[in-house]
């Protein structure tokens, strides 16, 4: 998924920790992919919240102790390999990516990224809408929705507004609140 050293790929963020080499078991339920997901947390002192299931990885968020959004981990379905997401949750986050301690000025508030995202959308003629922005350290995640449904998600630095889409999940399939 990330690269093929056995847990780690560079300096940085947690020591440089930024995946964990699965298994090799593939993880076909959500359960299992909150198991992995809960493994690669743990390294961290975090605790994993919301899981989701897309065509192509499953997704998870992490949280602080204090129930804080703290990054977000994908676990790949061929051989549960774990780590931070590539996209926003490596490049933007400020507390748990690449650039930690980086551009930390909130700019743009949790309606404007929500705001930026339809306009986003808009743009490229998109029929989705913009769920609600979710806070992670240096950027916000929104679910992008289809008649109310989860259709994928997008993210919106919070210093810049710049938006990125999560193109990388394929078709989304079901979700595990815990």
């Amino acid at each position: 998924m990330m690269g093929r050293d056995d847990c780690s790929w560079g300096p940085g963020m947690m020591g440089g920790h930024y995946w964990q080499r699965g298994d090799g078991t593939p993880v076909t339920t959500l359960d299992q992919a909150r198991q992995r997901a809960d493994a690669f947390a743990d390294r961290l002192d975090l605790r994993v919240g919301e899981v989701m299931q897309f065509s192509k990885n499953f997704y998870a968020e992490l949280e602080t102790p204090g129930g804080e959004l703290a990054t977000e981990i994908l676990v790949d379905p061929t051989d549960g390999d774990t780590g931070i997401e590539y996209g926003p949750a490596m490049m933007w986050n400020t507390g748990y990516g690449m650039h930690v301690g980086g551009q930390t000025r909130t700019r743009v508030s949790p309606d404007q990224a929500r705001d930026r995202a339809l306009k986003w959308l808009r743009d490229r003629g998109s029929d989705l809408v913009a769920g609600e922005a979710e806070a992670f350290p240096g950027y916000y995640t929104l679910h992008t929705l289809r008649n109310g449904k989860i259709d994928g998600m997008l993210s919106v630095n919070a210093s810049t507004g710049a938006v990125w889409d999560h193109t990388w999940h394929g078709t989304y399939v079901a979700t595990s609140e815990h």
